[in-house]
């Protein structure tokens, strides 16, 4: 059974993982990954989250320029 979303967070960090998992070749070799902080970014504006991440409502995503070990 795959693992349950609780959260926006919980989503965020799965589509975070399993973008670098099927698409290793948009994963830059410092471990950023410009093409998933994108999708990260279109997810939150259809959303309707970025309007309160830049208000200081929301703080940015931890998972932006992070060097994972993927």
């Amino acid at each position: 059974m795959p693992n349950e979303i609780h959260s926006y967070t919980d989503l965020q960090q799965q589509i975070h993982e399993d973008l670098r998992v099927q698409h290793p070749e948009w994963v830059e070799p410092n471990g950023n990954c410009p093409t998933c902080d994108s999708y990260e970014l279109r997810l939150a504006e259809l959303l309707g989250l970025t309007q309160r991440a830049s208000a200081g409502g929301m703080p940015p995503s931890p998972f932006y320029g992070q060097a994972d070990d993927y």
